[in-house]
């Protein structure tokens, strides 16, 4: 696992089509911003159960993929 430090407003790039980007910080909270082609699935992890796929998710167009 690669553990990075961010400043609000930087960015890091995934694979070469996603970035992540910090929003902002409040205490212990940190938000983010996930910019990533309609193909890729962003989900939240606690979302996802144990009889769904690990690959599903989201896409950018608002669509179920998995």
């Amino acid at each position: 696992m690669l553990v990075l430090s961010r400043k609000v407003g930087e960015r890091v790039l995934v694979g070469g089509s996603v970035i992540v980007t910090i929003v902002g910080i409040q205490g212990r909270n940190v938000k983010i911003g996930i910019k990533a082609p309609a193909e890729v699935g962003v989900f939240r992890e606690e979302l996802v159960t144990d009889s769904q796929p690990r690959l599903g998710g989201v896409t950018g167009d608002g669509k179920t993929c998995g």
